[in-house]
């Protein structure tokens, strides 16, 4: 009689963890997350301002888990294994600079990305800092958008025509309240298209 009531419990508490290794399997499930990779190189430290504020506007969106890192820290595994990629960069001669046109370089003569084109369907952005009003920023979104668009990437925009800027001298120093406002327009912008992409909610060719 007493055997019973032991044994009951036993398999009770059996069901429990098997239904509690259950629930968080569905919690950790890749499904249920997003991953946004935001890449950038900074001298000054304005671009990783923006970059800081890129992220927070990322991780506003439920389920979005968010890697910061420069452009020379970024691996093939990072690459790949996210579904978003946000590249920042400062202005160079009117152009972005050699550091990340070096990491657009890398994803072929490195990591391989052709021409399997490993990067298709994933959600692509930009974003930039300059010392002048007209320094080159958005010809630095477009050449970084234009390496997305050849290697078949989705863009989207926001905080800007092209994406987010910064002027960062002159009369506007550094980077302002409204500039970090754009920088998390954008990352909140790009975490919801790439919740809509994975949801299928966005038509893709196969």
């Amino acid at each position: 009689m007493i055997v019973q009531p032991a044994v009951r419990l036993l398999l009770g508490m059996l069901l429990l963890c098997v239904g509690c290794s259950h629930v968080a399997a569905q919690v950790h499930s890749p499904q249920d997350s997003i991953q946004v990779l935001v890449a950038y190189h900074s001298l000054s430290g304005n671009t990783e301002i923006m970059a800081t504020n890129v992220v927070a506007g990322a991780q506003a969106v439920p389920g979005t888990r968010v890697l910061l890192h420069t452009v020379d820290e970024v691996t093939a595994d990072l690459l790949f294994s996210s579904d978003a990629l946000v590249v920042g960069s400062p202005v160079y001669w009117s152009n972005m600079s050699g550091e990340v046109k070096s990491f657009f370089d890398r994803w072929q003569f490195e990591f391989g990305v052709f021409p399997e084109f490993k990067m298709r369907n994933k959600v692509g952005a930009a974003f930039a800092t300059g010392g002048q009003v007209s320094s080159g920023k958005e010809v630095t979104m477009l050449t970084i958008l234009a390496a997305m668009l050849g290697n078949q990437m989705i863009i989207v925009s926001d905080g800007g025509a092209f994406g987010a800027s910064a002027t960062t001298e002159g009369d506007s120093p550094g980077i302002n309240d409204q500039e970090k406002s754009n920088a998390r327009a954008l990352g909140k912008r790009v975490a919801e298209v790439t919740w809509m992409v994975k949801r299928g909610e966005v038509s893709l060719d196969q």
